[in-house]
């Protein structure tokens, strides 16, 4: 099993930083990983070594302002002042080309856990058929009244305090607010029952940082946009797409989020989604207690015909 660190330079001269896994035998298929708000890619190295020893090759990077993407720490839960929702689009279509250089054959798969979630569905709303399978991890439906409420506060925020700050109100009712009902050791308890693994996210300066009012804006305009029935029609409808959440996911609405998104996609006219919920499974399914059984389901499904 071999790890191979990448520097990729996007049309506008950011650096992209990624990490590609060779399959342990002759590859099955690639899966491009899209990882979360406030956190890196490295984070999912047992993930995709689990892929990897079940025959897929795995590409992942570091969203801009996100890891070793990131220029500076000052830079940290920023994507651009301008265009910084297609410019991370943008990244992932380029990452993936080089996951594909390096494992051309089988089916492309697009693996998204939370914020990755929506970046990858609305990756597929503007690109559709560049992948052969979408899975949505921790994910949400698209638009809402909530969304559209966030949305006005961003720009608020932005006006308040500039593209370049970093909201304590919009930082509370993100984050702040997920942590309500597993108050008591630390504040990003709502990530995983797994005390190991939230003290390792607690620990890692690459995680749990604000994101600028910019980086919100541009999130919460995208995921209005997802919401949209003339945009989700452009998703094939052969696509297979699978989701996963806990049940006790604050992102996931405790799964009535999860639920609601496949309602909007079959209404849009997908006909191959499965969706699994995790009993008293948080946000982070990939480093919960149940993660070998996590793990498990997705690789079947990978696999089957």
């Amino acid at each position: 099993m071999s790890m191979e660190e990448l520097t990729l330079e996007a049309p506008d001269g950011h650096r992209i930083a990624a990490r590609f896994r060779a399959a342990d035998a002759d590859a099955r298929g690639l899966v491009q990983i899209a990882h979360g708000l406030a956190e890196h890619c490295a984070r999912y190295e047992r993930f995709a070594g689990a892929l990897a020893a079940a025959g897929w090759a795995v590409i992942a990077h570091d969203h801009r302002g996100h890891g070793k993407s990131a220029r500076s720490a000052r830079e940290l839960g920023h994507f651009a002042d301008e265009e910084g929702w297609q410019r991370v689009r943008e990244d992932l279509r380029q990452v993936r080309a080089a996951g594909r250089e390096r494992a051309p054959d089988g089916p492309l798969v697009l693996f998204g856990h939370s914020m990755g979630s929506f970046i990858s569905l609305s990756d597929q709303l503007d690109a559709p058929g560049s992948v052969d399978r979408l899975v949505l991890s921790g994910s949400n439906q698209g638009g809402g009244a909530l969304v559209s409420a966030g949305l006005g506060a961003g720009k608020l925020e932005r006006v308040r305090q500039g593209k370049r700050g970093k909201s304590k109100v919009l930082a509370f009712l993100s984050f702040g607010s997920f942590n309500k009902g597993f108050e008591g050791r630390t504040e990003f308890d709502w990530l995983s029952r797994d005390e190991a693994e939230v003290d390792r996210y607690v620990a890692d300066p690459w995680c749990g940082f604000d994101a600028t009012n910019q980086l919100w804006v541009d999130l919460l305009e995208a995921l209005l946009d997802n919401g949209r029935p003339e945009r989700l029609r452009r998703v094939p409808p052969a696509l297979p797409i699978y989701l996963l959440a806990g049940d006790r996911d604050p992102v996931s609405q405790g799964g009535k989020g999860v639920r609601a998104l496949e309602r909007q996609l079959r209404d849009a006219g997908a006909r191959d989604v499965t969706r699994r919920l995790y009993a008293d499974g948080r946000h982070e399914l990939l480093n919960e207690t149940n993660r070998d059984e996590v793990v498990a389901d997705l690789v079947a499904w990978l696999g089957r015909a």
